[in-house]
Order: structure tokens, then sequence, then C-alpha cells
């Protein structure tokens, strides 16, 4: 039987938790109240906090029974992420909570799939919710007041937030038209290739495309963790300079983990692996006045990679996919990574770039499963979208 999780620190939260729980039962879902709070809970409840803190690698006396609130609430959301990751009975999971409980139950909504219904009521719902939510699809909800007791407002915002998580427990998505989901990367400078690839698989493929801005790639590895992709076609790789090399849309250090720990057929490519990016030119750091920009709109500045900055790259690059045992195919075109790295283009620079493929394929390791291939094209260039996809085409089968 799938259950409606009700989410909160019941020290300090019982009196609305309670409320909410009640709210949800009464469209007859079924409910269970967990409690992860790191005091004495003042409403009974489903799931104590000492079951919860149990799941700590350190046992629940990790958790509870210290001095430091910081700490156990670092520890809890530690305690709760192992814990809902272990139920396989959820039909969407509710939180509410100030800035610890916030923090503690958003911890474990992140590591579930996506598409699971993930709604957190919070006094910090209206702010800069991106330490919460990041690359998940949990739907903050403001409280608007503060949790300290129901009133009359309250009672309105719990009622509403019951009646979300219900809906969306009770109702879920209907099945996909039956084409199986692949992940594509893209970025401004990419965009005719991953387009036309794309174009190219759309009557066999559930084409989802990731804009490359850091947030767009953990997104579709997100994607892949959760088995909702069946490959990826990685075109657009430039998120590896920004991590490495300080700009402002990075991976993060698991950048290609989902690709080695799922196996998923992957196609990749060295797209925009001639940029780094940074923000308005007067956000540049001081130390890198001298380098060749291109001042792509009023709020974005482009950076050259340097031959010994693509050295850099290509190794991080190869180093990871060599650890990938599933098929994975990474292509190369000679005559330009970007529509800015093209000859006459603002960054065009074969020498830096040959640089960057001899590092690829040096650390990538080619064998049975590993190809590299080299293609006497531009990145943006027909015939290199035709080759993409017949190489994922290929290893898909």
């Amino acid at each position: 039987m799938k259950r409606v999780y009700v989410v909160g620190t019941t020290d300090t939260k019982g009196e609305e938790l309670g409320f909410l729980a009640d709210a949800i039962a009464a469209t007859g879902a079924v409910v269970c109240r967990v409690d992860v709070g790191t005091r004495e809970a003042t409403i009974s409840v489903d799931i104590g906090a000492t079951d919860v803190a149990a799941h700590h690698p350190g046992g629940s006396t990790a958790v509870l029974g210290g001095n430091d609130r910081g700490a156990a609430v670092a520890a809890m959301g530690v305690a709760f992420t192992r814990f809902i990751q272990s139920r396989n009975d959820i039909a969407g999971v509710i939180g509410i909570g100030g800035g610890g409980g916030t923090s503690i139950v958003t911890a474990g909504m992140r590591a579930l799939p996506l598409g699971l219904p993930k709604i957190m009521v919070s006094t910090l719902a209206s702010g800069d919710t991106a330490p919460y939510v990041d690359v998940s699809d949990i739907v903050m909800m403001p409280s608007v007041t503060d949790m300290a007791g129901l009133n009359r407002l309250s009672r309105v915002v719990l009622h509403n937030a019951a009646q979300a998580i219900a809906g969306m427990a009770g109702n879920p998505a209907p099945a996909a038209d039956g084409k199986a989901s692949i992940g594509l990367t893209m970025f401004g400078v990419t965009t005719p290739c991953v387009t036309a690839i794309a174009d190219r698989l759309r009557d066999v493929y559930d084409c989802m495309v990731f804009h490359a801005t850091g947030t767009g790639g953990r997104s579709m590895e997100k994607l892949a963790d959760s088995s909702l992709l069946s490959g990826v076609i990685d075109i657009t790789t430039t998120e590896v300079c920004d991590l490495l090399f300080g700009g402002v849309l990075p991976a993060t250090q698991d950048r290609f983990g989902a690709i080695a720990r799922t196996g998923l057929p992957y196609v990749g490519s060295v797209g925009a692996l001639d940029m780094i990016n940074f923000w308005a030119p007067s956000t540049i750091p001081e130390q890198h006045r001298d380098r060749l920009f291109y001042e792509h709109n009023p709020n974005v500045t482009l950076m050259r990679t340097t031959a010994q900055e693509c050295r850099a790259i290509g190794e991080w690059i190869g180093t990871r996919l060599a650890q990938c045992e599933g098929p994975v195919h990474f292509l190369i075109p000679e005559k330009g990574v970007s529509a800015l790295d093209i000859e006459g283009g603002a960054f065009f620079d074969p020498e830096a770039d040959a640089v960057l493929f001899d590092a690829i394929e040096r650390t990538i390791r080619p064998d049975a499963t590993r190809r590299v291939t080299r293609l006497p094209l531009h990145i943006n260039d027909p015939e290199f979208a035709q080759a993409a996809t017949a190489a994922f085409l290929d290893i898909a089968r």
C-alpha cells in the first residue's frame, strides 16, 4: 500500500504536522507521520525520530542526545536521507519546517527519484531556495507565517498543501508514450549540432535537451541515476571548463559519474570546451584581465581556454570516461568545437584544440567499449550531427 509521508520536527512543529496529516487523511489518502526532531516529540507519530536516526551510519547516538543543535540537524539530515531511500511504499512526501526542518526534509527529498511528488511547506520558501531544491523537483510552498502554533492563515496554507499532495499522490501522471528518453546537452554555440541530432532522433526517442549551465548537466545526470534515461548524447561538455578554472556555470566533481554508475550508452564530444563563462566584464577576476574575451551579451562574458587549460580539461574528461564500463563513443570535430571556434571566429585556435583532442584520446584509454573518432568537420557541420546520430544508434542497439 502506497502512503503519503508527512515529515517534520514534532518537538517544535507537532501541532502543525498533526493538522496537515489529518487534512491529508481526510482526502482518503493513507498517511505515515514521521518525526525528524532532535528532542522529545509532542504528538503521536507512526515513525519516531529514534527510528529515523538509527539509519545514520553512526547509529542513533550520532544524531540524538547531544547538545549541539547544528550538528544534530546535519546528522538527522543524513539519517533521514538514508531512511527515506529505504522505503518502497511512498506515494508522495510532504514536509513542514523552519530552517532546521527544511534542511533535514529536503535533504531526503533530493535523494528521491524525479517525478515522485514532493512538497516542502517552509518559512524559507520565498527566499533563495536553490540550496534546498538543487536539481530535484521539490515544490517549495511558503508558509507565510512562522510555524509557532496554528492560526487562521496557517490552517489555510496547510489545508491547501494537503490537497496538493493528495492530488499528486492519488493521480499520478499517465505513462509516457512508449518512447525511451535520452538526454542531450546544448549551449548557444552548439545549438545547430544538437538541434539537428534531436530532429533526427525524435521519431524514435523522447529527446530531453539540457542547457549546459552547470545545473543542466546535473539535472541530466540526476535523470540518468533515476533510471529515467536510456542513453546520453553529451555534445556540450563545457561545464568542465568552469569547474576547473573558476567559471560561473560549473559542473560538480561528479560530472560523468552517472554515466559510469549506470553504464548507459554514451556519445560525447568537446562542445564549447573553448570557453570559460563569467558574468559582466566588471566581475572577471583581475588575474584574467589580459586574456582573450568575447562578450556574449551584456551579462555574460566568455574567456578563451588556453592550450594548458585545454590539456587539463581533456585529461579530466578522459580520465572519468575511462571509468565507464558501458558503451562510450567520443567524437572529436577537428575543425572547431563551437560557433566561435571556427576559421575566422573570435576563438579559433587550432593549436589549443589539438592539445585538447590529444589529451582526451590519450586518457580515455580506447578499447572495445570506449571508442574515439576524429572527424575532419566542425561541430556545427550537418555531417557532424549525422555522425553523432549514427554513433548513438549504433551503441544503443
